[in-house]
């Protein structure tokens, strides 16, 4: 968002303050409730989403005469998420980040139960640049990225996953058991970010963190790697919150809110 911005209009920010209130309610909402929450008189509220209503942004019950947004939204919501590249999105916040800490950064999603990095920024001396390229598939178990979008399974697709794929093991510290892989996986989602430690290379270690949309459901993750000389666990001690807060910025870009997901 640039520093300095033009002069606003305080009516659509008035809107835009009404839609964000209402899409925060589970259930409709009585005209009073909305104006006290928005913070205007009820009159001005009730002619603001009068609007909304007329371009069909809202709906008014009939029968108990509350608010709520109309599908019109779900509309422009998908029409946007089409025209929306995560890796575009997050390539600048990328090259950031590994200016900051010094090392390679990837980007990667899920495909077919797999991690395809879509991504990839390479270090100062380009160490990774042959383990890890854009297009390059590698097992979601062994990997930090990998591991975060496991967040996204219950226990029958953690089950299909290792019937499917396996757990196979391409390092002595690779996780090859289902309950192992399990209680890592809870690990992770209470401490907020993955590690491989050298479960997918030998040398290798990385921290990631994952990058989540409008919904909750992790969509993608970034990671950092370095050789094990240079991401010792201490150095991702230091870094580990700007990888967090690095994901968290390309997250809210993906309209992920996270006060609102907490609550759903």
């Amino acid at each position: 968002m640039p520093e300095k911005l033009a002069k606003t209009n305080q009516s659509v920010e008035k809107v835009l303050q009404i839609i964000e209130t209402m899409s925060q309610s589970r259930d409709p909402l009585r005209l009073q409730d909305i104006a006290l929450k928005v913070e205007m008189p009820a009159s001005t509220t009730l002619r603001l989403i009068n609007t909304l209503m007329v371009c069909g942004y809202a709906n008014q019950d009939p029968n108990t005469l509350r608010y709520s947004l109309s599908l019109k939204f779900m509309h422009i919501g998908s029409l946007v998420s089409s025209q929306t590249s995560i890796r575009d999105i997050a390539h600048p916040y990328l090259i950031e980040l590994s200016k900051k800490c010094k090392e390679s950064v990837c980007l990667a999603i899920e495909q077919n139960m797999e991690v395809i990095y879509i991504d990839v920024i390479d270090g100062p001396d380009g160490m990774l640049r042959i383990t890890q390229r854009i297009g390059k598939i590698a097992p979601m178990h062994s990997t930090g990225v990998g591991k975060l979008m496991l967040l996204n399974y219950d226990v029958k697709q953690i089950n299909n996953l290792v019937s499917v794929k396996g757990l196979s093991s391409l390092t002595p510290n690779t996780i090859i058991g289902k309950d192992e892989l399990l209680k890592e996986l809870e690990k992770i989602r209470i401490q907020g970010f993955a590690l491989d430690n050298e479960e997918c290379e030998l040398g290798a270690r990385c921290i990631s963190a994952s990058i989540k949309d409008y919904t909750g459901k992790v969509v993608a993750g970034i990671s950092v790697s370095g050789p094990i000389t240079r991401m010792t666990m201490d150095y991702i001690e230091t870094i580990k919150n700007t990888v967090i807060s690095t994901a968290q910025k390309i997250s809210e870009l993906l309209a992920y809110n996270e006060n609102i997901n907490s609550i759903s």
